[in-house]
C-alpha cells in the first residue's frame, strides 16, 4: 500500500476514476437489494449511480486528454485511510436505513477524497474538476433528499416503513421472541426442581447453565434448519439461529444467575423475581411487535410460566 500523498496526479486520477466505478456499482447494488421492497428508495439509488457514472465519463475524459488512453489500475485498497468497504453480495441482511447511512459514509469519504486531491493537484483543469466534483460529492446529501423527494412520495414512504418493519419483525423479532420465550419458560422446571429437592443454590446453578445453553444450541439449529428464507422473507438462516439461540440462552440464564447466591430462600426471591421481569418482558415484545392485546399477552405468557414453575417445585418436592 501507499500513502495517499505520493501518488502523482495521473495515479490520482486513475484512483478517482475507480472509485467512482465502484460507487456506482455499489449504489445499483444497493436498488438490487431493495428494489422487492422499497421500490421507491431503489430508483434513488439508481439515479445516484446514474450520476455516479456521470463523474467517471468526466473524469475519463480529462485523464485521457492529460494522459493518454491507458488508465493504470488503482484502487481504495491500495492506498492507505481509505475505509474498507464490504460487498454488498456479502452482506446477508441490508435494511432501508443501513443503506441509507452506508450511502451517507461513501459520500463523505469521497467528497474528503475530492477536497485533498484538489489540494494536491498542480494542473489547474484537473484541480477544477476535482474541486467540482469534492463540492458536487458533499452536496449528494441534499442531491438524495431531492431524489427521494422526487421519487418517494409520502403513500411510498409509509409502504417502505411497513415493509421495513415487518421485515425486522420476521427476520429478528420473532425468532428472538420464540428463543426467550422457550429460554425463559422451558427452564423453569429444571432449575427449580433442582433448587427444591437439593436445598443447594449452587447445584440450582449447573442445572440452570446446562439446560439454558443446551436449549440455546438446540433452538438455533432448529430456527436455521426450519427454512431458508427464500420464499417466507425471513432472511439468511444462520442469522435467525443465531439470533434464536442467544435469545434462548439468555432467557435461561436469567433466572439461573441468582442461584450463584449461597443464601437459598434469597436466592429463590431474586430468582422469582427475575422470571416476573422476564415474563413482563416477553409479553411487552408480543404486545409491540406481534399485535396481540396487552391483557391477552400478560394472561398468555403468564399461564404458561406459572404452569412450567409449579411443575418444577412439585417435582423438586417430591
Amino acid at each position: 500500500m501507499r500513502n495517499f500523498d505520493e501518488l502523482s496526479e495521473r495515479e490520482i486520477l486513475a484512483l478517482a476514476i475507480s472509485s467512482e466505478e465502484e460507487d456506482g456499482r455499489i449504489y445499483a447494488d444497493f436498488a438490487e437489494r431493495l428494489g422487492s421492497d422499497f421500490a421507491a428508495s431503489a430508483q434513488v439509488f439508481r439515479d445516484m449511480a446514474a450520476e455516479e457514472g456521470e463523474h467517471r465519463r468526466a473524469l475519463i475524459d480529462l485523464y485521457r486528454e492529460k494522459f493518454g488512453e491507458h488508465i493504470p489500475l488503482v484502487r481504495r485498497q491500495d492506498v492507505r485511510g481509505f475505509v474498507t468497504r464490504k460487498p454488498v453480495w456479502q452482506s446477508a441482511v441490508l435494511g432501508l436505513e443501513t443503506v441509507r447511512g452506508q450511502a451517507q459514509s461513501m459520500e463523505a469519504e469521497a467528497a474528503n477524497f475530492y477536497r485533498l486531491a484538489a489540494a494536491r493537484s498542480t494542473d489547474a483543469s484537473i484541480r477544477k474538476l476535482l474541486g467540482d466534483l469534492a463540492e458536487v460529492e458533499a452536496g449528494h446529501e441534499h442531491k438524495a433528499d431531492a431524489l427521494t423527494a422526487q421519487n418517494v412520495s409520502s403513500g411510498a414512504s409509509g409502504d417502505e416503513d411497513a415493509a421495513d418493519r415487518r421485515n425486522f419483525v420476521l427476520r429478528v423479532v420473532q425468532p428472538a421472541l420464540a428463543g426467550l420465550m422457550d429460554g425463559s419458560v422451558s427452564t423453569l422446571a429444571p432449575v427449580f426442581a433442582a433448587v427444591f429437592a437439593t436445598g443447594q443454590s449452587w447445584d440450582a446453578f449447573l442445572v440452570g447453565m446446562a439446560a439454558s445453553i443446551g436449549a440455546g444450541i438446540s433452538m438455533g439449529f432448529a430456527e436455521a434448519l426450519s427454512d431458508n428464507g427464500s420464499l417466507t422473507g425471513r432472511g439468511a438462516p444462520w442469522i435467525r439461529g443465531a439470533i434464536c439461540g442467544l435469545a434462548t440462552t439468555l432467557g435461561g440464564i436469567g433466572h439461573t444467575l441468582p442461584f450463584l447466591i449461597p443464601a437459598f430462600h434469597t436466592a429463590i426471591s431474586v430468582a422469582i423475581a427475575v422470571v416476573v421481569l422476564e415474563l413482563a418482558v416477553i409479553s411487552w415484545i408480543r404486545w409491540k411487535y406481534m399485535d396481540t392485546p396487552p391483557f391477552s399477552a400478560a394472561m398468555q405468557v403468564g399461564f404458561g410460566g406459572a404452569l412450567v414453575f409449579a411443575t418444577g417445585i412439585l417435582i423438586g418436592q417430591g
